[in-house]
């Protein structure tokens, strides 16, 4: 499997709406794709006050039995950022392109029995009424100005922030402004003829204390006997980011939990600083919005942009948001641990790349951890609900005051969504 090499694009609206995905790159000259492919994806989700000890009411609903029920599970959580751990798994065969059905044998420490994946039903029907006429309205042009800051410090660097005055920028202004990296793959995904685990036949939830480490199996009609392969430690689930908080003469010091099997971290936040204007800032040493590094990403991407500093060392569990940034108004945080992407097939490719190739199985598994919070709300112990307590003051003061335009509302605004 040839790697999509890690790209610099320019962020369009579609990316607002969904996180770039790029295909997979088209195989070299005389390599085949396998007879079957795996997707595995494994995330973990944290913060906002949410609970950090696992999947709300797995426990009780292994107590209960069965394959569904009280807290089911679903296909797509791994991009949910719901509270949890989670796994999505798709199955593909060259030899059944109309594969129904197909089992995942997985190490006793994760589930038992065998995951069960099942192919997605076709879509809904249309609805009976369709009273609701489209149509298409001019937004209006936004007034403010997108503000964008980077690296971590106390003090604002020379040459920021990156201007994008609204009311007046042309699609050139908007192309040099949008510029960021990523470099995510296809993974696990819902289509014809490819099984997906959760689903509605098994929807399980993971465990609290589940692993994936140990001996996986895929088997079904035209999945090649022997797709048989070993998660190692360094791909199981990650724990969840704690993301502490204190202030530092106006800057913002955060603090998180080391996740030993963290390649890299990367922390961006937004907001608005009191006015019109939308302001984003972000850990890299290089301007970046930051909005294409929030998923998964590949190994050759993650170390390119360590030696650039456009992400965090794995050693790294500090960094300070500059003051003066967002001034009262704070601001949305996210932080992503990206984990040790793993692929495999079988046979392993030949030294000799020119050689031909024809593996039978393939698979790709990906890693993340992510958490969320609001800047100068730690939202832990007794500091957490200080700050919460002087927030609900200070909504009761502005109470009648206009409004202050929302990050997502100007994002809407400008692309017309």
């Amino acid at each position: 499997m040839k790697p999509v090499p890690d790209t610099v694009h320019v962020v369009t609206a579609t990316v607002f709406a969904a996180f770039l995905a790029i295909p997979p790159a088209v195989s070299a000259q005389g390599t085949a794709p396998p007879e079957a492919q795996a997707w595995i994806d494994i995330a973990t989700f944290s913060g906002m006050g949410m609970p950090m000890g696992g999947n709300p009411m797995s426990a009780l609903g292994g107590m209960l039995g069965g394959k569904t029920g009280l807290g089911s599970n679903s296909f797509g959580n791994t991009r949910s950022m719901s509270a949890g751990r989670w796994v999505d798994v798709t199955v593909r065969s060259r030899a059944n392109p109309n594969l129904e059905e197909a089992q995942q044998a997985v190490p006793e420490g994760f589930l038992s029995p065998a995951l069960e994946l099942k192919t997605p039903k076709n879509a809904p029907p249309p609805p009976q009424r369709d009273d609701e006429d489209l149509r298409h309205e001019d937004p209006e042009k936004p007034k403010g100005r997108m503000l964008l800051y980077w690296g971590c410090g106390s003090e604002i660097r020379p040459g920021q922030p990156k201007v994008l005055d609204m009311a007046t920028a042309g699609p050139n202004d908007f192309a040099k402004f949008f510029v960021g990296r990523s470099a995510t793959q296809r993974g696990a995904h819902l289509a014809a003829g490819r099984p997906v685990w959760p689903n509605p036949d098994d929807s399980r939830m993971v465990p609290a204390n589940a692993s994936l480490q140990g001996q996986h199996a895929f088997s079904g009609k035209g999945i090649p006997d022997g797709f048989r392969f070993q998660v190692p430690a360094a791909q199981d689930l990650m724990p969840p980011l704690t993301l502490e908080q204190a202030e530092s003469n106006g800057a913002t010091d955060l603090s998180w939990n080391a996740i030993t099997t963290a390649r890299a971290y990367f922390v961006s936040a937004m907001g608005s600083n009191g006015k019109e204007d939308m302001v984003m800032w972000t850990s890299s040493e290089l301007a970046d919005t930051g909005f294409g590094l929030m998923d998964y990403q590949t190994n050759a991407a993650v170390d390119r942009w360590l030696k650039e500093k456009v992400l965090l060392a794995p050693q790294t569990t500090r960094c300070t948001v500059p003051k003066g940034i967002f001034g009262e108004h704070g601001g949305m945080l996210r932080l992503i641990a990206y984990g040790d992407e793993l692929n495999l097939a079988h046979p392993p490719r030949p030294k000799d790349l020119k050689a031909k190739w024809q593996p039978v199985w393939a698979v790709k598994l990906r890693v993340k951890a992510v958490t969320n919070g609001f800047l100068g709300m730690s939202g832990q112990g007794r500091e957490g609900d200080a700050r919460r307590d002087r927030s609900s003051a200070k909504e009761e003061e502005t109470q009648g005051m206009p409004k202050m335009p929302q990050p997502m509302e100007l994002l809407k605004g400008i692309f017309g969504r």
